[in-house]
């Protein structure tokens, strides 16, 4: 089947709507289609052209909307009704978004597709936070990983072992359900107790939460604030700069 139109897996940011690429917000402002995730902020959406269909594909755990091959049939199909598809994935397409799994999938059907990277939360809510992830004194390397494994995988399991002695700094995507499992497996991977952690929801927006600890406390301040996901997990000695560099956040205009 021949289709006529093109698919741009598009990464929305973290949630402020001025971290949204130029070439992001163009492609909103002249879509055909858009299908959006849960994540993407409400600001965000206000760029989409208003003539466009907008279908909410959001997934969050234990309320799925729509199945992954669900939304990658939606793709193909939309491919072959519009001109421009936009897929709008929180954070950026390829960091832990699935966005490599939905081009697999319209590449595989002869759909045209390109990605357009956006800033990934992993990244941008630490530095709201006033974290560096990477600073001379405290850490010249990072470890992204998810603390959220689907069932499927190419592997059983993430090396927690590996992940604790592999870099000096490690940022843990969708990892609050799962917080006392890694931790445990970090701490018994021989991570020292006191080393700094830091969790940080809704990265980005004004409505951004900061929650800071050490491994071996962290679990039980999570349990008595009620600290929820969607967040962030920090881990490793830079955590500490919140405390000096916190106060440099950025101001919303919004």
């Amino acid at each position: 089947m021949q289709y006529s139109g093109k698919v741009y897996l598009v990464g929305a940011g973290p949630g402020d709507p001025g971290l949204m690429t130029l070439k992001g917000k163009a492609l909103l402002e002249c879509a055909d289609v858009v299908v959006y995730d849960a994540l993407v902020s409400p600001q965000i959406l206000a760029m989409v052209n208003p003539h466009a269909e907008q279908i909410d594909a959001g997934k969050r755990r234990g309320m799925h909307s729509m199945l992954q091959g669900d939304i990658s049939q939606l793709l193909i199909e939309k491919a072959g009704e519009a001109a421009i598809v936009v897929r709008l994935k929180g954070g950026d397409p390829f960091i832990f978004g699935r966005g490599g799994e939905e081009m697999e999938e319209l590449v595989n059907a002869g759909v045209s597709v390109e990605v357009v990277p956006g800033i990934t939360s992993g990244i941008a809510a630490p530095a709201y936070a006033g974290i560096p992830l990477t600073h001379r004194n405290h850490s010249s390397s990072v470890t992204f990983v998810t603390g959220h494994e689907g069932a499927g995988k190419y592997r059983p399991a993430v090396n927690w072992r590996a992940i604790a002695h592999g870099s000096e700094t490690i940022v843990i995507y969708m990892g609050v359900h799962n917080l006392p499992t890694i931790v445990d497996q970090l701490l018994t991977a021989g991570l020292d107790d006191s080393t700094p952690v830091a969790l940080v929801r809704w990265g980005t927006r004004p409505d951004q939460e900061e929650l800071r600890g050490i491994l071996a406390t962290i679990v039980q301040q999570v349990d008595a604030v009620k600290f929820e996901a969607p967040a962030i997990v920090v881990i490793g000695s830079v955590v500490n700069l919140h405390e000096i560099l916190s106060g440099c956040r950025p101001v919303h205009p919004f």
